[in-house]
């Protein structure tokens, strides 16, 4: 008897910070899931290259090197994916930064609050501006979604985080945004959904995670008693774009451990 298989046989997906951590993976299991993927990079050059080379090389997989800082730099991206592939059936804006340093809000720079929202925000806006556009332009199936958008926002966005206020306003605006555009978009047969991970384990975090004193206080804030792996993440996201999660839209999936109950 056959089993239930998530395959996204050639449909054309768009990865913004495909080439490291949770969006390596995500790059990586799209893949799998016989998806032709585009995603993004800004310095990693050879580990996206290396990447796209073992997810299938220039037909099935692509780097492009492209910053994200304003809407206009989102429409390029999306652009240069629909150029690759020729259509583009599911955006997961997956990028963004975290200021390292803690910053009291009374002494935060505002050059800082502006490159966080430019980046984690701003950006974003341009991508899903310019996906959606080009999801109306492209024919579909009767009863198949035109298109999936997946935000990934963060337990930050959901209960803030202190001394890194504009990291947490960025990801829940994104959560609000992925109501938004779930109200508005659904009808026209695109779903708007959102990841929100916790603490996960990458090249970022575990100099954090495996520090003696804050590793073991990390886990203990988490029910689930450790950090994801990004496959745990990027697993979700994959789910949510597949037939199987079909009625679904407007969702914030937490993804983080049970962490954000208990924060």
């Amino acid at each position: 008897m056959a089993g239930v298989s998530l395959v996204l046989e050639d449909k054309v997906v768009l990865i913004t910070g495909g080439s490291r951590g949770i969006g390596a993976e995500t790059v990586r299991i799209f893949s799998e899931a016989g998806a032709k993927v585009a995603f993004s990079y800004r310095q990693a050059r050879e580990q996206a290259e290396g990447l796209a080379a073992a997810c299938g090389g220039a037909a099935r997989c692509v780097a492009i090197e492209q910053d994200l800082n304003t809407p206009r730099d989102g429409r390029a991206l999306v652009a240069a994916a629909v150029t690759a592939f020729g259509r583009l059936d599911v955006l997961v804006a997956n990028h963004g930064i975290w200021p390292p340093d803690d910053a009291p809000i009374a002494q935060m720079a505002e050059a800082q609050w502006r490159r966080t929202m430019g980046v984690n925000l701003d950006s974003v806006f341009g991508l899903v501006q310019a996906a959606v556009a080009q999801m109306d332009l492209q024919t579909r199936l009767p009863g198949e979604a035109r298109g999936h958008i997946v935000l990934i926002s963060s337990t930050a966005g959901q209960r803030g985080e202190a001394n890194h206020a504009d990291y947490a306003v960025t990801k829940g605006a994104l959560i609000s945004l992925t109501k938004s555009l779930s109200s508005e978009l659904a009808p026209r047969g695109i779903r708007v959904n959102c990841v929100a991970p916790g603490w996960v384990t990458t090249e970022m975090s575990v100099a954090a995670l495996g520090h003696p004193e804050l590793g073991p206080k990390i886990a203990s804030g988490i029910p689930v008693g450790r950090a994801a792996t990004t496959r745990e993440i990027a697993g979700p996201v994959l789910f949510l774009c597949t037939p199987l999660a079909g009625f679904i839209s407007g969702e914030v999936l937490n993804v983080n451990g049970g962490a954000v109950l208990v924060g």
